[in-house]
């Protein structure tokens, strides 16, 4: 019988919930998708470098990651990222590049539909 993960973090069950209403107020799947991907192990969550991000986005796209980004590589065009965490160096790099760091819960307000958003793992 496989051992059900239950989330601890009340910040991480909140935007979970958050997602979820928001896909079912909207009728959109992208917020549902994102919530199970955030409800999945801490270990198997997205873990996604600057240089991943760099290789799969455009100039001004907006980028989701599902978890946290992290600093290795470089950014060498505008884009706006979303996601549960950045590391210190990786938020710092992004806003250089003339990007943004974006929290979950912001993306909900500024673009409720999550229309143009590329999810990335």
């Amino acid at each position: 019988m496989a051992k059900r993960v239950v989330k601890t973090n009340p910040n991480l069950i909140e935007i979970i919930r958050d997602l979820k209403e928001k896909s079912h107020e909207e009728e959109v799947a992208i917020w549902k998708d994102v919530a199970k991907k955030l409800e999945r192990p801490t270990r198997k969550q997205a873990e996604v470098n600057l240089s991943d991000i760099n290789r799969v986005s455009e100039n001004d796209q907006t980028v989701l990651i599902p978890g946290k980004v992290l600093s290795n590589g470089s950014l060498d065009h505008k884009v706006s990222i979303v996601a549960l965490n950045f590391s210190k160096t990786a938020q710092e790099k992004i806003e250089e590049a003339g990007g943004e760091c974006i929290s979950l819960n912001e993306i909900l307000d500024k673009n409720p539909k999550g229309s143009n958003i590329k999810i990335v793992e």
